[in-house]
């Protein structure tokens, strides 16, 4: 079961925005992921944001870089980058969106130029 986490044993439910760039030579890329209102910040939650796990049968891919948007005082959204540096990580982070977007009922759709 593909699912993303932000303290270990603590799987997100809201389901991200996900921006994707990829250099020319398909060596290296980042993944943006933007989630409106995750459970990690609702008001009970006492948990602390270690990073950004993604969790599937092959693994775990990590992440330490997440932000979190403030309005008006108050936490509204986590952003967090995964930058890959192969073709192999690139690889690797597209199986896990494949189950993560088949579980979720999630779709692709490019950029318009």
């Amino acid at each position: 079961m593909a699912k993303i986490q932000f303290s270990r044993g603590l799987d997100e439910v809201v389901i991200p925005e996900v921006r994707l760039t990829r250099s020319r030579t398909g060596d290296s890329g980042t993944a943006t992921f933007i989630f409106t209102n995750p459970k990690i910040l609702d008001q009970g939650s006492t948990e602390d944001i270690t990073g950004m796990y993604l969790s599937d049968e092959e693994g775990e891919i990590i992440t330490r870089e997440v932000k979190a948007k403030f309005v008006n005082g108050k936490p509204e959204a986590l952003e967090a980058l995964y930058v890959m540096k192969s073709a192999q990580e690139w690889d690797r982070f597209m199986r896990f969106m494949e189950r993560y977007a088949e579980e979720n009922d999630l779709g692709l759709s490019k950029a318009e130029k």
